[in-house]
């Protein structure tokens, strides 16, 4: 019989429902795991054990009959507790107790959720690591910037966790942990209490072990009284573009054949795959992307940035020169190019229900001193669009790589509806 750790969001809130379970138990069953687990992984910069199981006991008294009531969660270290201390990744806010609790986390409470604690994030969402590593072997990087969140839902010490993404931070440490990330439309979810980077891109994200806990807490940020029901697909057959976009060469074999293995699987399941084409010009978008990120960093961070530079990792502060060198009529072009794209975007899914696209260039590489290449992300982060990276794929050295299912803006609920269809078929 499988731990109560290992249970997902969805079951385990449903099992707590129907008294099968109780919510003490399964907490304390995640922070057992995390006890054996946190000295290899180190996925946490904060755990609250009693106010965890407390919370528990309150939901057990039938005192909290929420959706989500008695499911742990992990917080990325990025997000706001009023109880908890939040450090931002950097030695600037060590020991930082904000006055309030971020929006997600005050509706995930709420909601019932309870918060086991902080996880680890790269310095302000950025490049330089923290001190997680890959849950399956400790060698390699667990990606970043949400690197705590994807290890910890990956290594089962919590069944859900938030995550942020300014370029890739929720889809590629979720390919990396063979977990389920949920990118939302730009602008979906409140940022209130979240650290800003890049206020043109800046989403929170979830870390889940499947769609359907990712529709679950969906539901909670957004108030819905429960998981919104899956619209229906185009006649059970789905129109699949595979697009390999401008970068697929830079991809390491394992995603070659992560992404084609799942493009024949829908193919032959019924679902109509045929190779989508993006206008010529998108392959500048990463460009642009880096040059929009770092002119916002650089404000966002001024006071960091001016007062506290030798703090700064090199790899932060030679971002923050950048944007500071940057002439405001570059980044005013660059915003341009970006709004062109996004308006040309539409006409890609003219054709197409959805795109199959990789999520990261291929199994997480060895050495905690990088959190792998951004680039396959960076494109649909500035495009605004929904995406959901599915776990199922198996490198040669053994460890996870994840597909990315992408649908047009606004359209998260039917994305997350045809992934839910697609997500047993990347697992073959």
């Amino acid at each position: 019989m499988a731990s109560h750790n290992e249970l997902g969001a969805a079951e385990a809130a449903r099992a707590i429902r129907d008294k099968k379970l109780s919510a003490e138990a399964l907490v304390q069953s995640c922070l057992d795991r995390i006890a054996q687990r946190e000295s290899v992984v180190g996925a946490w910069t904060h755990l609250d054990r009693d106010g965890a199981l407390a919370a528990a006991r309150r939901v057990d008294r039938g005192e909290v009959a929420s959706p989500l009531a008695g499911v742990p969660i992990g917080v990325k270290d990025l997000i706001d507790t009023v109880d908890m201390p939040t450090g931002y990744g950097s030695p600037i806010y060590s020991g930082h107790r904000p006055g309030w609790d971020a929006a997600c986390v005050a509706l995930v409470r709420r909601a019932g959720g309870i918060v086991l604690g902080k996880t680890v994030t790269t310095e302000f969402a950025v490049f330089f690591p923290g001190k997680t590593a890959h849950p399956l072997n400790p060698k390699h990087t667990p990606g970043g910037s949400s690197s705590g969140s994807a290890a910890a839902v990956g290594d089962r010490m919590v069944p859900i966790a938030f995550g942020t993404q300014t370029a890739a931070s929720v889809t590629r440490p979720s390919s990396f942990c063979g977990v389920v990330g949920y990118k939302p439309t730009f602008g979906a979810f409140s940022l209130a209490g979240i650290k800003s980077l890049s206020n043109s891109f800046d989403t929170l994200g979830t870390i889940t072990r499947s769609v359907a806990d990712t529709q679950l807490i969906r539901s909670v940020l957004l108030g819905a009284s429960d998981v919104p029901a899956s619209p229906p697909a185009r006649s059970g057959t789905l129109r699949i573009g595979l697009c390999r976009t401008p970068w697929w060469k830079e991809a390491q074999p394992a995603t070659h054949e992560a992404v084609e293995k799942a493009a024949a699987r829908f193919a032959k399941a019924g679902h109509k795959v045929s190779e989508a084409t993006l206008p010529l010009e998108f392959d500048q978008l990463v460009e642009t992307h880096k040059a929009i990120m770092a002119f916002e960093a650089t404000r966002n961070l001024a006071d960091e940035y001016a007062r506290n530079a030798v703090q700064l990792s090199r790899q932060l502060a030679t971002i923050l020169d950048q944007g500071a060198a940057m002439p405001f009529a570059g980044y005013r072009a660059a915003l341009d190019r970006a709004e062109a794209a996004r308006r040309k975007m539409s006409g890609v899914f003219e054709n197409f229900d959805c795109l199959l696209a990789p999520s990261a260039p291929g199994e997480a590489p060895v050495g905690l001193g990088a959190t792998g290449d951004p680039v396959f992300s960076r494109m649909w982060t500035l495009l605004y669009v929904p995406s959901v990276t599915l776990p199922g794929h198996t490198g040669p050295q053994g460890l996870p790589v994840g597909v990315q299912i992408i649908a047009p803006q606004g359209e998260d609920d039917r994305m997350l509806a045809m992934a839910a269809q697609l997500e047993p078929l990347v697992k073959g």
